[in-house]
């Protein structure tokens, strides 16, 4: 592959590369919703508070999911 793209001269194909690449690199923050970014947030804060719960009591709440 890259033995290829160092030989690609069709600069059609080179921008379509390019632009899969900013795509790709895209942060997954922006794309999501206000909603989800606050409960992240609440979460976050809530664990720098020392708020946490074991693992078996997330699995137990969210059993009928997993």
């Amino acid at each position: 592959m890259i033995q290829w793209l160092s030989t690609v001269q069709d600069i059609a194909t080179i921008e379509k590369i390019i632009e899969l690449r900013k795509v790709e690199n895209k942060d997954w923050w922006n794309s999501i919703s206000a909603d989800e970014k606050s409960a992240i947030e609440q979460g976050l804060n809530e664990a720098n508070a020392g708020k946490l719960n074991p693992h078996s009591k997330a699995r137990k709440l969210y059993e009928k999911w997993l």
